[in-house]
């Protein structure tokens, strides 16, 4: 793959989530990555189709019995041939393994050792099983997403998973390997989704700070309780997104909504008013459809875009002109993001199910008999 991470080597043990997240960031961007499997082929998420998993995409994968000294020695082998290796268990599980930090380090003391875990590696909750919700939930990010007098919504799972989990790690990652390039000193990355979900709110926490946040939900600018910073519904069943912050984007939006010689509107930031000017802004949006209002808002900085369906957002023109989405094997999917304009990088590939342990094991300088005979051992496949 092409990118400006062209010429690094990931050792990615396979997982669900956010490690594969990570992985395919540093894959699209031009790392080499080879994701170790459980024996029996590549494993995918829930959906359970790998060929379909646009997580597991541009890798090459192994299986390799974990459980056999054979097995441990060829993780070890192509450990001592990486730059990084990235793995998601629960605290211990690698060490248990015979894989853990001191051991592989050892072998390779540049080497960035990447830990993705929901609560971390310490800590009272570590050895806690747990998911998405739980993991920002105790970050106290989950407590501000929802509308008023409702309970917590969780946002599916781009904060903790993928925000301040699998994000955060391919940001750690980079920062660790731009180290080791300077140095030669590997180092353990200890990656949880609490502290990154706790990260992502850090402007929250500055509002905080500066006493223009409440601690609830649906009161505020930006979680629903602004008139000016909501979706609304509009007569076709569909909806849009206003986000009017700044007076003259305020302005544009009375404009376009007939509503700029009405006095009750030029009270923007007072608050007491917001739940009244809410109500009718959601009276006017469903008096026409959503095509109607992008044809009244759009281009007019407004601070407005209509909201649109998975199966709709790939066909926006403004999608289509920046290529914000691909068609892989018939997968439709996100592009590699964000990009450059000298290491351009290339489209990614879907995963094959056939594994490429024969090239892998080669590469590291097994024979072809010495291969042969660990596939009849069920050792890779």
């Amino acid at each position: 793959m092409a990118g400006p991470l062209e010429g690094l080597r990931i050792i990615e043990m396979a997982g669900i989530g956010p490690g594969p997240f990570a992985c395919m960031m540093l894959a699209d961007h031009g790392a080499e990555v080879i994701r170790v499997e459980r024996p029996g082929g590549v494993q995918a998420g829930p959906a359970g189709d790998p060929a379909k998993d646009v997580l597991l995409r541009s890798r090459r994968t192994i299986a390799v019995d974990l459980k056999s000294a054979k097995g441990i020695t060829i993780v070890r082998d192509l450990v001592r041939s990486a730059d990084g290796l990235v793995e998601g268990f629960r605290p211990g599980v690698m060490e248990r393994l015979g894989l853990g930090p001191d051991v592989l380090m050892a072998d390779n003391p540049r080497l960035v050792y990447g830990r993705m875990t929901g609560w971390g590696q310490f800590g009272p909750y570590a050895a806690a099983a747990g998911h998405d919700i739980n993991y920002i939930a105790l970050a106290g990010a989950l407590h501000a997403f929802g509308r008023a007098g409702e309970k917590p919504t969780p946002p599916i799972n781009m904060v903790g998973d993928f925000g301040g989990g699998g994000m955060m790690l391919a940001f750690g990652m980079v920062s660790a390997l731009l180290h080791a390039q300077k140095s030669g000193e590997g180092q353990v990355i200890d990656c949880a989704m609490t502290d990154g979900a706790a990260l992502l709110m850090s402007m929250i926490w500055t509002f905080r700070a500066q006493g223009t946040w409440r601690d609830e939900r649906g009161v505020n600018l930006l979680d629903t309780g602004a008139h000016f910073y909501d979706t609304y519904e509009t007569a076709d069943g569909k909806f849009i997104s206003i986000g009017s912050i700044e007076p003259q984007f305020y302005a544009a939006l009375l404009k376009a909504a007939g509503l700029a010689d009405n006095p009750k509107f030029g009270r923007q930031m007072d608050e007491s008013q917001w739940g009244e000017l809410k109500s009718r802004l959601t009276q006017i949006f469903l008096t026409k459809t959503r095509d109607e209002w992008c044809g009244l808002m759009e281009g007019r900085d407004v601070c407005f875009a209509p909201v649109l369906s998975l199966a709709e957002a790939p066909g926006h023109p403004h999608n289509v002109a920046r290529r914000t989405f691909v068609d892989i094997a018939d997968v439709t999917q996100p592009a590699p993001a964000p990009r450059y304009s000298k290491t351009c990088t290339d489209d990614p590939r879907m995963p094959s199910s056939e594994s490429d342990y024969e090239e892998i094991l080669g590469q590291l300088g097994y024979g072809a008999d010495h291969i042969s005979i660990l596939r009849e051992m069920l050792v890779v496949s």
